[in-house]
């Protein structure tokens, strides 16, 4: 844990001592060099400095995240943790570098350390940040993007993440629990989560604008992004270099339908997104073992009944519904999420979440945003069976799974437009959908308070 802040204190130091050793004479007087928080990135002049870089289509950057987290109660245990990470990322516009028309290549990585409040603490499905991940240098991003058709037409091909593009909510994102950044249903249904932060894996996306208002999306992307086995997938893939590509396939498509996006529409500006995903794996059955018994049935073979292909659908909503008066994004907007996939075959069949965000709550604060959210993840009736099934053979009092739900609220602060500083309160109720507390036999583990402070500065 030390040791990763210390990473990213050296990074910011070292960042910022090549920024001096380059940093171009002192401007004339008339050109005063402007104040540290009105620049866009920590490292200052930095893009003055590498101009000669940015005219040759190189442009580097690094975000270091970190924050603290703790739950005075509830969870498994009570107690504090601190998380964080260092991304890099490079992109290269290959038409100035080499004058490859329209492509440009990304790459970016990840130091990630730390130790998570909801692995260690709650034992909940929901995580309480969407950074929370096994400690880690690793590779993420990996690709070339090629724009065709005046850029109405782009092929995007090697190692991403389907959470960058899709199933994705502009206001969502304000929020610090990792299920209002890719969802709870797919990071849980999904084999090693899907596609997500922190293990992205080989596809191709295909993007085409139809239009002022309608874009197009699909994907094809490795079925498993860690391959098969037990144990924490991350630590399968623990560098972010498998590049697996013999796992079956994901499918996912989607459709985005915007509206009121020009300056001088007369409408509030919505985005509005239908899709669905299908994988081709094979998934357990979360009740029935090969033969048709109940898995706890001391009669069960204890394999699980073999289901081929999974799927789920999706609709997402964005919506600005006031804007402050001379503003163009300062204002109250709200999103909605809802999924659904096969109950059978899938611990959580249903998902479904809602916020609203207030951009600009205050004159002083123009660039705050306040919010508030909820997230809702339903166990499925398949596996609520095999708990009644377990109570019945075991003759205890074995707790039938029902939801998890998370309650968030939260507050940006941008304290210059290269840092925001977000404390953050979270209520996490009935963790793990009401699995008993490992550490307190024959009881649940108990609805978790979460205080939470975020701080994320561009270099």
């Amino acid at each position: 844990m030390r040791a990763g802040f210390c990473l990213s204190l050296l990074a910011a130091w070292l960042w910022s001592a090549a920024v001096a050793a380059q940093c171009p004479p002192t401007a004339p007087a008339e050109e005063a060099t402007p104040r540290l928080l009105d620049c866009d990135r920590l490292s200052g002049g930095w893009n003055a400095a590498c101009k000669s870089l940015d005219d040759r289509g190189i442009t580097l950057s690094a975000v270091s995240t970190n924050e603290v987290l703790g739950n005075p109660s509830g969870g498994t245990r009570q107690g504090v943790a601190f998380e964080g990470n260092l991304q890099v990322n490079l992109t290269i516009n290959l038409e100035k570098a080499v004058g490859w028309c329209g492509a440009t290549f990304h790459a970016s990585a990840y130091e990630i350390y730390g130790r998570g409040l909801s692995a260690g603490n709650i034992g909940n499905l929901l995580t309480v940040s969407g950074f929370e991940a096994t400690a880690s240098t690793r590779l993420y991003d990996l690709y070339l993007e090629q724009s065709l058709l005046d850029g109405k037409l782009s092929v995007r091909v090697g190692q991403f993440a389907a959470d960058e593009e899709f199933i994705a909510s502009e206001y969502a994102g304000l929020f610090v629990n990792s299920t209002f950044g890719w969802p709870g249903l797919a990071a849980i249904d999904l084999p090693s989560g899907g596609p997500s932060y922190p293990l992205a894996t080989p596809g191709v996306r295909i993007k085409a604008q139809i239009g002022d208002q309608l874009t197009l999306l699909g994907a094809v992307f490795d079925g498993n992004p860690a391959g098969p086995g037990s144990g924490d997938p991350q630590v399968r893939d623990a560098s972010g270099t498998l590049f697996r590509v013999n796992d079956g396939v994901l499918v996912i498509a989607e459709a985005q339908y915007a509206i009121n996006q020009g300056d001088d529409a007369e409408g509030l500006p919505g985005t509005y997104r239908f899709g669905g995903w299908y994988n081709s794996e094979s998934f357990d059955d979360q009740h029935l073992d090969n033969l048709g018994l109940s898995l706890a049935d001391p009669a069960s073979t204890g394999e699980p009944r073999q289901h081929r292909g999974d799927y789920s659908l999706y609709v997402v909503a964005d919506q600005m519904v006031w804007r402050k008066p001379g503003s163009k994004d300062a204002g109250v907007g709200v999103f909605a999420r809802v999924m659904g996939a096969p109950g059978d075959r899938n611990l959580v069949n249903f998902y479904a979440d809602a916020g609203v965000n207030w951009k600009g709550p205050f004159d002083v604060r123009s660039d705050d945003t306040i919010g508030v959210a909820v997230g809702y993840a339903r166990i499925s009736d398949a596996a609520r069976a095999l708990d009644a099934d377990t109570a019945f053979y075991t003759g205890t009092a074995f707790p039938i799974r029902s939801n998890e739900t998370v309650l968030e609220l939260t507050y940006q602060c941008q304290i210059a437009e290269w840092w925001n500083v977000q404390p953050d309160l979270q209520f996490v109720f009935n963790p793990g959908g009401g699995v008993l507390n490992p550490d307190k036999p024959g009881q649940r583990i108990g609805n978790a308070v979460v205080l939470a402070l975020r701080s994320v500065i561009n270099f």
